[in-house]
């Protein structure tokens, strides 16, 4: 027997698909030592890969995560922080048109005092100049009406008399 004829493993004939024994025993001792070079030497490699990858996502996973939770931490912080600062302006705004109705109201009434002493001050002087008036005017119309008096009566009249 030669070793390039098809043996005759099965009882019918297939013709170029009958397997040489020879090529079938060294096929199935490849796979073998094939077999047992990958699953003793280069998968427990590859599976170390995976894992030490697996690892580093899970790690980097997780510290993403705390990523996540320290930014959502700050955010919140920050949140609060603008909040709390929007609450101060608020205030202060407040505080402002208080003073500044405080200010308004003081200066009006500074306003309205000072106009008052103005007034006061302008009716006193008023007075004063009115009895001032009043008495020079009271002795030259004394003596215009004397006067008047005597021309019309044609003698003199009064104080003039002595």
């Amino acid at each position: 027997m030669t070793l390039a004829q098809n043996s005759t493993i099965f009882d019918m004939d297939l013709g170029p698909l009958n397997p040489v024994t020879v090529e079938l025993i060294l096929g199935v001792v490849l796979f073998g030592l094939t077999f047992i070079l990958l699953a003793k030497a280069i998968l427990p490699k590859i599976s170390k890969t995976i894992a030490e990858r697996e690892k580093a996502i899970d790690g980097g996973n997780a510290h993403a995560d705390d990523l996540r939770t320290e930014a959502a931490d700050v955010r919140a912080q920050y949140e609060a922080e603008l909040a709390e600062a929007r609450h101060e302006a608020a205030r202060i705004r407040s505080k402002a048109q208080e003073e500044g109705a405080a200010a308004i109201a003081a200066a009006r009434e500074d306003g309205a005092r000072e106009r008052d002493a103005i007034l006061a001050a302008g009716h006193e002087r008023i007075a004063v100049e009115r009895e001032a008036a009043e008495r020079e005017l009271n002795s030259e119309v004394d003596a215009w009406a004397h006067t008047l008096a005597g021309r019309i009566v044609g003698e003199p009249v009064g104080a003039e008399r002595s």
